[in-house]
């Protein structure tokens, strides 16, 4: 079946995507493929290009050093800085996977954008839903509840139904030189993992050591920078304490970072902000759903509220650990994506 869409493929160099696209060209689509440089030091746009020659696809490579500084790399920092840990992924979604990305399709005259995400996107009752892929282990609808519905009206994931080992049995099968490929769990941008460095890198700047104090105030020891850490954290503290001890506050302000016990990391109510709804337009009344403040949490049963246009309160059932702000908090109804917003308290 030959399909009259014309589909621009984001094409990584990695295998999720080479697959994606591969799978689009057999159901008859017209494919051009198109890789996103990002940052400085990237190195995919080789093997996106061999990728693309490999499927006989016409290939672009569209320059987003700016945006991606702006629209990322920028909020990244500034979220940090503030005492918050931000979520990259959720931000480059937003902005240039499904932003950027998809004026550049306009302007080659394509229909719609495809990624190599695991998700699927449903047309249900006049109104666009994104679903869980079949995959739970690979499922990244958590990172993609910022889409508008003009967005998802354009959007193609052909690997929604597809689990990991089927996408690299397929490549295999297809001899794709990156069947084998390894996936990178850091944020792109800072490898090694080490974001204070990454922070004085940018910023040019050293981080200003401070306080470890307790619940109480007490001075406990001498932290390196407080964007060096997250609430619930243990490791790399480098205090020597009688019981363990976890960073249940992080301000800024103060310069400090308190270290308690475990038990003070618990609560059941978040506030949320920027908030964006797909399965409906407003939420009319407290909505029964399950929601989830982390890419790898398992969804735990709650009430939602919207407080206003761009606010939620979030209640759970049971205490959860450690809300952090700068995470995501996303709402689901059973496989659909309700919506969600970033935790501010």
């Amino acid at each position: 079946m030959i399909y009259d869409e014309k589909i621009l493929v984001a094409l990584s160099g990695g295998v999720d995507s080479s697959v994606a696209a591969s799978l689009l060209l057999e159901q008859g689509f017209t494919c051009v493929a198109a890789h996103l440089a990002l940052f400085d030091g990237a190195s995919e746009a080789e093997s996106a290009c061999l990728a693309a020659q490999r499927l006989h696809m016409p290939f672009h490579v569209f320059d987003m050093h700016g945006q991606f500084k702006q629209k990322v790399i920028e909020h990244f920092v500034k979220s940090y800085l503030r005492g918050e840990t931000p979520n990259p992924c959720v931000e480059c979604n937003k902005h240039i996977k499904f932003g950027a990305l998809l004026e550049k399709a306009t302007e080659l005259g394509c229909d719609k954008i495809a990624t190599g995400h695991y998700a699927r996107v449903e047309f249900v009752n006049n109104r666009w839903l994104i679903k869980k892929a079949l995959d739970g282990s690979k499922d990244q609808s958590y990172v993609l509840y910022t889409l508008t519905q003009a967005q998802l009206a354009c959007v193609n994931f052909p690997l929604g139904d597809m689990t990991k080992k089927q996408v690299r049995e397929y490549a295999l099968e297809k001899n794709f030189p990156n069947a084998g490929k390894s996936e990178s769990q850091d944020i792109c941008f800072v490898p090694d993992g080490d974001y204070g460095a990454f922070l004085e890198r940018y910023t040019g700047q050293e981080l200003c050591p401070g306080d470890f104090v307790d619940p109480q105030g007490h001075v406990l020891g001498r932290h390196r920078g407080t964007a060096c850490y997250t609430l619930g954290q243990r490791k790399g503290l480098g205090l020597a304490l009688p019981q363990p001890g976890y960073v249940c506050g992080i301000d800024p302000a103060r310069n400090t970072v308190t270290v308690g016990e475990e038990a003070l990391l618990f609560g059941k109510t978040l506030h949320a902000r920027d908030v964006n709804l797909i399965a409906f337009d407003t939420l009319e009344s407290p909505l029964r759903c399950k929601a989830k403040i982390r890419y790898r949490q398992a969804e735990q049963w709650a009430f939602a509220e919207q407080t206003d246009a761009d606010t939620l309160r979030v209640t759970f059932d049971a205490p959860q650990r450690a809300i952090t702000p700068g995470q995501a908090v996303v709402l689901y109804d059973g496989e659909a994506v309700v919506g969600g917003g970033t935790i501010f308290k």
